[in-house]
């Protein structure tokens, strides 16, 4: 029932993943279950390994997002947790209030063995395999400590989910010597450079992370919203604006027509909906977060992600890496 637009969104997302990966995984959806029934049928998916389970409550964007597990524990989110708690989920994405699943997850199964904050790490299109960034927006506050958890946990998941052998991590600063940036990011550099299974690269800036020299980015979740935020706006920004200069006369009309395949081909690239999700690392249990407005493709691309984070025990990796670097330590 999350996200902005609820069931009709959401089912007709799912029913594109069962039918584009069939036989891979089995889908509980959790909600208002007359509505949850309406949208399956219209879908005419009821022959998919679909399972309904009835969450009456509803989580708002305005309610306090650390009050929701006990104030609605019949709601989609505490249900969902408890169920993943008890080992009948093994992962669970929402469209719903990201800080409201933060605060959830965290309470209602705790962390991983070693991990002090949890972080949101979202792939960024680039001119190599993507670039994950953490954290996006779990843990505004942050310590060096955290900052170097979140480098571990985004190596570890652009390993085993991305396919890169030795990640290239680097540490989202104001200029590339060790010395820039405030006191946080000289802390954590420092710290970053003595961690011998880490293929820490040094500071980098914000146009490094779509030039594809650097796999993992790391900051704060403050700075790293922001920049997710100005990220995605900026694909509609650029299409709005080639849309009016196409207008103006004749040749650009012309012009863009030739252009138009490679165009798509970027706008296809930097569309969120082909990652569909984003992980909440450092959960004892695996958490995908989507947006509000995401679309029955960028449904079905998150539990695709999800299923991958899944097979690749990707949560049973992060622990054996933090206490590998506690151990150098």
């Amino acid at each position: 029932m999350g996200g902005d637009f609820g069931a009709p969104v959401i089912v007709p997302g799912v029913v594109m993943a069962l039918r584009e990966f069939p036989g891979r995984f089995r889908i509980v959806l959790l909600g208002d279950l007359d509505a949850m029934r309406a949208e399956v049928a219209r879908a005419r998916a009821t022959d998919l390994p679909i399972e309904l389970v009835h969450a009456p409550e509803r989580v708002e964007m305005d309610d306090q997002p650390s009050t929701v597990l006990r104030r609605k524990p019949q709601s989609s989110l505490a249900i969902a947790t408890t169920m993943q708690k008890e080992r009948k989920l093994d992962a669970f994405f929402s469209a719903g209030s990201t800080g409201a699943v933060v605060a959830v997850s965290l309470l209602g199964l705790g962390r991983l063995e070693g991990v002090s904050r949890p972080a949101i790490a979202s792939i960024f299109p680039n001119r190599g395999e993507g670039c994950v960034v953490l954290d996006v927006g779990a843990t505004s506050d942050c310590k060096a400590l955290h900052l170097v958890q979140f480098a571990e946990m985004g190596s570890c998941y652009a390993h085993d989910v991305l396919g890169m052998p030795s990640p290239r991590v680097g540490l989202l600063s104001i200029g590339e010597e060790s010395s820039k940036g405030d006191e946080l990011r000289q802390e954590t550099n420092g710290l970053l450079a003595q961690i011998a299974n880490l293929n820490f690269i040094g500071n980098v800036e914000g146009r490094d992370i779509l030039k594809g020299g650097v796999d993992v980015v790391v900051t704060d979740g403050f700075t790293g919203n922001i920049v997710l935020k100005l990220a995605e706006s900026v694909i509609g920004h650029v299409a709005r604006s080639f849309r009016q200069e196409i207008g103006r006369n004749l040749q650009a009309k012309l012009g863009a027509l030739l252009l138009k395949p490679a165009f798509d081909e970027m706008k296809q690239q930097f569309d969120y909906a082909e990652y569909g999700g984003a992980p909440l690392l450092g959960v004892d249990g695996v958490i995908f977060i989507g947006h509000g407005s995401s679309s029955p493709r960028a449904i079905r691309s998150a539990i695709r992600s999800t299923c991958t984070f899944v097979e690749q025990r990707v949560n049973e990796h992060i622990p054996q890496l933090l206490r590998n670097v506690h151990a150098e330590a």
